[in-house]
């Protein structure tokens, strides 16, 4: 499967400009791809101020993800925000090439910021099945929560999209490693770059890692596309061989 990621600053809170943004990286890519990855709130930024941005999912946003996933063949996955019975949702969702959409809720909303007061947290963790792969994708703050993201799916591809500042950055880097590690399964985490209007500086390092916890890629600081092909075979051939899923410990999630 051929993954695409995509780094990149953002408009503060423009969403018009952020989807032209990101539709002129997506056209420039000149080979075709399966899946394409945008960041956290791609439209907006890591925003408190949802009255702003928020829509509806029957708006632009959801409507413009539907257009360029079936005339590109390819689905796609980013978060952003959405209203929905007089609630806000920091949402990410997963179109299909045909148009269908899939959505996650994040559950882990980021008390530092008040992410938490704002927003409303998400229950379930979404698992979707696309080109022979299972894949979950989840939001930033969850990636420190490894229960969270325990593969009791055989999941194949783990997908992280954020707004994970400079300041906690070894983090971020160490922590895709250990998820990655620890589910043997591939990690996709996609960052953004450049500053917002609350003083956050945001350095990249959007990643793929496979399962033994080798980086495939990383962006480091640069504004750059990215396609990497990954292959089931990989991770199929790593469970046979180790099987160390299979000695995992069972508890219940509350």
């Amino acid at each position: 499967m051929k993954v695409a990621i995509i780094q990149t600053s953002l408009f503060w809170e423009q969403p018009q400009l952020n989807r032209e943004l990101f539709k002129s990286k997506i056209d420039a890519i000149s080979e075709e791809v399966d899946l394409v990855i945008l960041p956290e709130m791609f439209t907006s930024g890591f925003t408190m101020n949802p009255v702003k941005v928020a829509e509806l999912m029957v708006g632009e946003t959801v409507l413009w993800l539907k257009e360029i996933a079936i005339n590109k063949n390819c689905a796609l996955a980013g978060s952003f925000v959405v209203s929905e019975n007089e609630f806000f949702f920091n949402r990410l969702l997963f179109v299909y090439p045909s148009g269908e959409v899939k959505y996650y809720d994040k559950k882990h909303l980021f008390t530092f910021s008040g992410e938490n007061v704002i927003y409303k947290a998400g229950f379930e963790r979404l698992v979707v099945s696309y080109k022979g792969f299972t894949i979950c994708p989840l939001i930033c703050y969850d990636l420190r929560f490894p229960v969270f993201s325990r593969n009791t799916q055989s999941i194949d591809l783990y997908i992280y999209v954020a707004n994970w500042p400079k300041v906690r950055i070894q983090a971020w880097d160490i922590l895709l490693k250990a998820r990655a590690i620890e589910n043997m399964s591939y990690v996709v985490g996609v960052n953004r770059l450049g500053s917002d209007e609350n003083q956050n500086i945001y350095n990249g390092h959007s990643q793929i890692i496979d399962c033994f916890g080798t980086t495939i890629l990383n962006l480091e600081e640069e504004n750059q596309v990215a396609v990497v092909n990954i292959e089931k075979k990989m991770v199929t051939d790593a469970r046979t061989k180790f099987d160390f899923l299979n000695d995992k410990d069972d508890f219940d999630l509350k």
